[in-house]
């Protein structure tokens, strides 16, 4: 399963922000042992870099992003991504960006705490919590 990230569900795991870090972690950790296959919008790589500067500093930031390169893979945003983003009628054109870079990128789903963000979506739309249930209700039938 390819499963592309939101920006938020990354930060509850960097900044251990409760009561998502839970979730968040679980998620992290089957990427990590690559049960699922997690993918980041190129874009939420430098948000990710500027929010963590501003609270951890520069090495701490990079640091995270160095950790982040070699997990998940990039999911890109280039003019074609950029246009049909645009064109797709999301409220928010963020969450435009992601889902059609999620789309682009082959993604199965994402996984997001804006949930109603991403209501436009033609691909599932998880909440931490629920994708975190799927999985395990996957891994308890492969038992």
């Amino acid at each position: 399963m390819r499963v592309l990230f939101d920006t938020n569900v990354v930060l509850d795991l960097l900044l251990d922000r409760e009561p998502f870090v839970e979730h968040a972690l679980y998620l992290f950790a089957k990427v990590e042992c690559s049960e699922i296959t997690g993918l980041i919008c190129a874009v939420t790589v430098t948000t990710i870099h500027y929010l963590m500067t501003k609270a951890l500093g520069s090495k701490e930031a990079a640091r995270h992003i160095g950790t982040l390169l070699s997990l998940f893979e990039i999911a890109p945003v280039n003019r074609s991504v950029l246009e049909e983003a645009l064109a797709a009628g999301f409220s928010d054109f963020e969450d435009a960006v992601l889902y059609t870079s999620a789309l682009k990128a082959g993604a199965d789903c994402i996984v997001t705490r804006d949930l109603p963000g991403f209501k436009r979506a033609k691909i599932p739309v998880y909440a931490p919590e629920e994708l975190a249930s799927i999985l395990e209700s996957l891994e308890e039938n492969r038992d």
